[in-house]
């Protein structure tokens, strides 16, 4: 028998020197497992790029995770885990969500497979109760064991397919569908050829397919796709390409469209010392691949900028709507470099809590846990972001009709173009391509 089922005639004495060594010894062992599990967690954390935090969703206290690359050779995205954490500090020094406190998680997909599950995993292990306001290209890893658990994706960027079409991805905007969509649409009435520069990756992929959705809605040809390698340091060879066959039609300037994310400043760089030995041609891109930072980096109103269209899914960043987001930074990250309002991922991450702010509101003082979020969102709640999106709400009947992205909410577009250096809004207010979406499915 165990010395937990031993019978004696006559109870131990817990004040005898035998019960103090048992005592002590059980003080000791259990001290040290405790210990054991703490560094095996802390290593498993480092692994990933986790920054601790209390762990689960009940009580007092709401965990969640946000994820995004850092230090990465290719793109990095380490404002949004900063505007996160620095959310996380206001809330909480305002009352917290709803009288509970937040607990912000971040994880470094390192841009890879791999991480972005190790993330995910974590992320269950550590029962958050959400996922919100993080970027990454591998969907197709972080979602399955996000689903396993019924953990929701709560705005993520909208890089991939699979963040339309994961019944617990509830995201706040087109992705880059949207975005390729709206920009084919401006650049089929003004342009004469036009060369898509892209990723040669999955995800870069689909970005010909919804260009040219965009392009066709505005009687144009196809765009020329040129590939270039994620992590390219020298697109000479690509920008030449884009150059030739941009400027075929005499008639009409040529649109070259980098979407290269952060190695379009690299891109760009090729561009401009080769442009000279063409015509005039003008640029076209998306936000996150350009923003006002890098207008001023190339040379404001002499950059090769000047008169580009851009497409975002938000209002430009000196936009009153930004202000709260604005005020914010200044309170909790003041200095914190990582952290650019005019970012369109810091803009996400931003919106992103704001949805959860309203969810937790919306349950009054029930539980928070990954199940209830779910039901609010799916049960029609909805969220007014103060003017950044359209109201959101992620019932069956809100959904486009746009079959490769089921889930997709949002279709709504602001189209912003440089003007003397400055990017300002093109036309006023946001500009819907569900139909031009819509007809991807026919291609």
């Amino acid at each position: 028998m165990t010395g937990s089922r031993r019978t004696s005639s006559s109870p131990t004495n817990p004040s005898s020197p035998g019960a103090v060594r048992k005592a002590g010894s059980r003080r000791v062992r259990n001290a040290l497992l405790s210990a054991g599990a703490m560094v095996a967690c802390a290593s498993m954390a480092a692994a990933c790029g986790i920054v601790p935090g209390t762990t689960g969703g009940s009580g007092d206290s709401i965990t969640v995770m946000t994820w995004a690359p850092q230090d990465t050779s290719a793109t990095n995205k380490p404002g949004m885990p900063a505007m996160a954490r620095a959310y996380a500090r206001w809330i909480n020094s305002h009352g917290g969500l709803n009288g509970h406190k937040l607990n912000v998680l971040t994880c470094n997909d390192h841009n890879e497979y791999v991480s972005a599950a190790k993330c995910a995993r974590i992320a269950v292990k550590r029962k958050v109760v959400a996922v919100v306001g993080s970027y990454s290209q591998f969907a197709s890893s972080f979602l399955s064991p996000l689903e396993s658990a019924g953990i929701p994706y709560i705005g993520g960027y909208g890089l991939t397919d699979d963040e339309f079409k994961s019944v617990l991805s509830y995201p706040v905007n087109g992705g880059q569908p949207a975005l390729l969509a709206g920009l084919g649409e401006e650049l089929g009435k003004n342009c004469g050829g036009v060369a898509l520069v892209r990723p040669d990756t999955v995800a870069g992929d689909q970005l010909p397919v919804l260009l040219d959705a965009g392009l066709t809605a505005g009687n144009h040809s196809s765009a020329t796709d040129v590939r270039a390698a994620e992590d390219a340091t020298s697109f000479d060879a690509q920008a030449q390409q884009a150059l030739q066959k941009a400027t075929t039609d005499p008639q009409k300037k040529g649109c070259v469209v980098p979407s290269l994310d952060e190695r379009t400043g690299t891109f760009m760089d090729s561009f401009r010392r080769l442009s000279t030995e063409y015509p005039a041609v003008r640029t076209g891109s998306v936000l996150g691949s350009v923003d006002q930072s890098i207008i001023n980096q190339s040379g404001g109103a002499s950059s090769p900028y000047e008169g580009a269209y851009i497409t975002g899914w938000y209002p430009e960043a000196t936009d009153p709507h930004w202000d709260p987001m604005k005020k914010v930074i200044r309170e909790e990250a003041f200095g914190d470099n990582r952290i650019d309002p005019a970012d369109a991922g810091v803009q996400t991450t931003w919106i992103a809590y704001t949805v959860l702010k309203k969810v937790v509101e919306s349950l009054g003082g029930g539980e928070v846990t990954a199940s209830t979020i779910r039901s609010s969102l799916d049960n029609g709640l909805q969220v007014d972001t103060g003017g950044l999106t359209p109201p959101l709400r992620w019932r069956f009947q809100d959904l486009t009709a746009v079959i490769d992205y089921p889930r997709l909410i949002n279709s709504d577009v602001t189209l912003q173009v440089v003007r003397q250096g400055q990017l300002v809004a093109a036309t006023k207010g946001f500009v819907n391509v569900s139909k031009t979406l819509e007809s991807t499915a026919l291609q």
